[in-house]
């Protein structure tokens, strides 16, 4: 069963749920699909035994066939290429490896050529998987679909997505069983809890709400929930206890063996409800 675990906006503890998952329940996979700033090895300590890049097919140009007719550049809708004085200028930072200049070049002097974008790390059992894009390169997507290419059928797997509904976090739970949807009951938390709920119902996959560093005094995100009929799958208390332990790397499932039966019930309420 694949579960993602997303939010709308950054630091609301999607690491916190998806890691917690990951160490609650035996033989279960963790993929950090955040791969512009990957954060679950800090808690997870994976040993990393192997690391593959992520390449991209770029167009490369020759010179003596291409005659600057310019047809490549306007049939980019990338804006990746540029005709300059007659010469074919092309941008691969942000080239979408569509291949239709190879297509549309009536000299055919465009061929394709991989540029590597990024890697991803693995420990030796591939229980630990995480992907991470190079400095300065804007396109994840390549990086995501390496990832969910490695998922595991055989066991429960757990999607620590990127924040926001950006196409990497779109990509990261496109397939996907369900969508934990994680969220803290401020302002933003609920604003961008909202534009969540509207992805994954846009995108039809059944979701519920964890509802991190709850508090008894702002009941915002349940009052939401309850007139969206929206479950709250659980709710972890602002607690000091779990602040100071998060801080040291110490996740709330490894506080004590009551918390770690608490997502293990997570779990199971989510595989009943979505066999059922």
């Amino acid at each position: 069963m694949n579960i993602a675990i997303l939010s709308g906006k950054g630091g609301t503890g999607k690491t916190t749920v998806a890691a917690s998952l990951a160490v609650s329940l035996s033989n279960s996979q963790y993929i950090d699909c955040d791969v512009e700033e990957p954060n679950g090895a800090l808690f997870l300590n994976p040993k990393i035994e192997s690391t593959a890049p992520v390449k991209v097919p770029v167009p490369h140009v020759d010179g003596e066939k291409c005659n600057g007719c310019g047809i490549c550049s306007k049939t980019c809708r990338f804006n990746a290429m540029a005709v300059i004085k007659g010469k074919v200028v092309i941008f691969p930072e942000i080239c979408h490896h569509c291949g239709a200049c190879v297509i549309a070049c009536p000299q055919n002097a465009i061929t394709e050529e991989q540029r590597e974008i990024g890697v991803i790390e693995a420990d030796g059992e591939g229980l630990f998987l995480q992907g991470r894009l190079n400095i300065g390169e804007p396109i994840t997507i390549p990086i995501i679909n390496e990832l969910k290419q490695m998922v595991r059928p055989d066991a429960p797997v757990f999607l620590d997505c990127a924040p926001g509904a950006s196409c990497t976090a779109v990509q990261s739970i496109e397939g996907c069983d369900f969508c934990i949807l994680v969220t803290e009951p401020t302002p933003f938390g609920l604003h961008d809890l909202k534009i969540a709920v509207a992805l994954v119902r846009k995108m039809g996959i059944p979701f519920g709400v964890v509802i991190n560093k709850a508090m008894e005094h702002d009941r915002s995100i349940q009052e939401y929930c309850k007139n969206e009929n929206i479950e709250v799958l659980m709710e972890i208390p602002y607690l000091r206890e779990i602040a100071e332990n998060y801080s040291k790397g110490v996740l709330p499932a490894q506080i004590n063996n009551e918390w770690k039966e608490r997502f293990v019930g997570l779990y199971d309420k989510i595989k009943g409800g979505v066999a059922s």
